[in-house]
C-alpha cells in the first residue's frame, strides 16, 4: 500500500529538530564556589540556598567506619 499524503524528509527533520539533548547548566555554589547543578544541594559543602542541608563530615565518617568494619570482617 502506498501512503497517499506522505511527509517529506525536510518536514520530518524540522519536527525532530527539538529532540536534541540539551547540556546541563552549572552554577557556582554561594558557600564554597564549587560548580554544582542548579536547584540541587552542593556535593562539596552540603549547602543549599545559604542553609546547611547535609552534614558531609558526619556522612564521610560513617562511610569510613562501615568500610573499616567490612575490612575487619574480611580479614577474619
Amino acid at each position: 500500500m502506498v501512503v497517499r499524503m506522505r511527509h517529506t524528509k525536510s518536514h520530518t527533520k524540522n519536527r525532530r529538530s527539538h529532540h536534541a539533548l540539551k547540556s546541563t547548566s552549572f552554577t557556582k555554589c554561594e558557600n564554597c564556589k564549587a560548580l554544582k547543578r542548579r536547584h540541587t544541594v552542593c556535593s562539596a559543602c552540603g549547602f543549599y540556598r545559604g542553609k546547611k542541608v547535609l552534614d558531609l563530615v558526619k556522612k564521610l565518617e560513617k562511610k569510613q567506619k562501615k568500610a573499616k568494619a567490612k575490612k575487619a570482617e574480611a580479614n577474619k
